[in-house]
């Protein structure tokens, strides 16, 4: 193999070694040369270090991790956030919830009209022989005319007899009311008006997906939290934790786990005139790689876990070999989240920051925030393996090496001997290959 794609690590040895050649690792002699014994434990301690990159391995070492990947432009950049009080802090601020997604919180103050609604008017007049009422109808029980119920067209107007057209659209009853009066007041002796709803076609409530009986329901003008109009649709139809609960408002849409409204109040705020709510099964999961106790992707089982719950769910540290120090968690935030958690995002480009969240459990601390730091949907958790680990793997490779170029002498020397002692000659000690250590 030519000189030039040797790997680092063998450019290491043949320095230490000098002139001598960088296969040449076994000693000739009596005398024990301690010189070149030293040197060849310095070699052997550069290839351990450089053979980490040529040993199998689920994945980077802690070390490649915290270098950022420097001198590698072609990789993708990411953030290495260590874990803190102040982390979790900022994080719990930037949970995904309804009260925050939306400003207007308030329950409707009133209920107005909209295009289709349909209305009825009635108009009562003081006396008889007026505008509606005849004078021959003195013996009625009430002097009153209903006009026929009939919709808001799309002009938003309703018309009314000898009032012409009445704006009714974004209008209350009362204002359509003052409004027929102030028509009238001219023509009709004293006249009032009652203006009440029919049938409400525009201020209504879609709740759609897994519920029981979906549909579109009238908003209350008394005003209704997100869990009365699921309560108005049945419910969800399946498990509470796998539900996920959709507000979408005037373009905006925002998601939270259905626990999130029955275990945070805020989360339940009320819902207004022409929103959507849309419920949908999706089981949160996270992977877990690396050394860990088993690895693949988990299911949540439950609307929020902590970061000490999911390493625990995938069977924890792997104690021969995962380094407690070096446990990640890879997570997409925002920007303005990353911002706040000091990283310089102008080496970033687009909204969303790659940010490597590192909890230390060598520390007993770290087990506390662990356990305050929530899972998020889709995140990856990945454990190191110990340095030494490393170490291991690397010289059972030489040993490997040593081993398939010595026993063909080993083999050959005990040969010789066999046969020197079938002849009678003098004993000679057998030699036998070393047991190969497993790591």
């Amino acid at each position: 193999m030519a000189m030039k794609h040797w790997p680092e690590s063998v450019w290491n040895a043949k320095l230490l070694l000098g002139t001598a050649n960088a296969g040449d690792l076994t000693l000739s002699g009596t005398k024990p040369r301690w010189a070149r014994i030293r040197k060849i434990s310095m070699v052997v301690a550069a290839l351990s270090c450089g053979g980490c990159t040529i040993m199998p391995t689920s994945g980077p070492q802690s070390m490649d991790i915290r270098m950022s990947q420097a001198g590698e432009p072609e990789s993708l950049p990411y953030a290495l956030v260590k874990l803190s009080p102040e982390v979790v802090r900022v994080l719990g601020q930037f949970t995904p919830r309804l009260s925050s997604a939306f400003a207007n919180r308030t329950p409707p103050k009133a209920f107005r009209f909209g295009i289709g609604d349909t209305v009825s008017v009635t108009i009562f007049e003081a006396a008889a022989g007026g505008l509606f009422i005849p004078v021959e109808a003195g013996v009625r029980p009430g002097n009153f005319v209903t006009i026929p119920n009939q919709a808001v067209d799309n002009n938003g107007n309703i018309s009314v007899p000898y009032a012409g057209a009445i704006r009714a659209k974004d209008k209350t009853p009362v204002e359509v009311q003052q409004a027929i009066v102030a028509a009238l007041s001219n023509r009709a002796i004293e006249p009032q008006a009652v203006v009440s709803l029919v049938d409400q076609r525009t201020s209504l409530i879609s709740v759609l997906g897994d519920v029981r009986s979906a549909g579109r329901f009238p908003a209350s003008a008394s005003g209704e939290r997100v869990l009365d109009v699921i309560t108005r649709a049945g419910g969800p139809s399946t498990q509470g934790y796998d539900t996920w609960v959709t507000l979408e408002r005037a373009g905006h849409r925002a998601s939270v786990p259905f626990g999130a409204l029955v275990y945070e109040p805020s989360n339940n705020i009320f819902v207004l005139p022409n929103d959507t709510i849309y419920l949908y099964s999706q089981p949160q999961t996270f992977v877990a790689f690396g050394a860990a106790g088993t690895q693949g992707q988990y299911k949540f089982d439950a609307w929020r876990i902590s970061f000490a719950e999911a390493v625990g769910k995938h069977g924890g540290l792997s104690d021969s070999l995962a380094d407690p120090a070096s446990v990640f968690l890879y997570r997409g935030e925002t920007r303005e989240v990353a911002e706040r958690l000091g990283v310089d995002c102008s080496k970033f480009q687009g909204p969303i920051i790659p940010i490597i969240y590192n909890v230390n459990f060598r520390d007993p601390s770290g087990y506390f925030l662990a356990q305050t730091f929530d899972i998020r949907n889709k995140d990856v958790i990945y454990t190191s393996n110990s340095a030494s680990v490393e170490t291991t793997k690397f010289l059972n490779f030489l040993r490997t090496i040593m081993a398939t170029a010595n026993d063909p002498i080993i083999y050959a020397t005990n040969a010789y001997a066999l046969k020197a002692a079938i002849r009678g000659v003098a004993p000679t000690t057998i030699i036998n290959p070393p047991t190969p250590v497993n790591p």
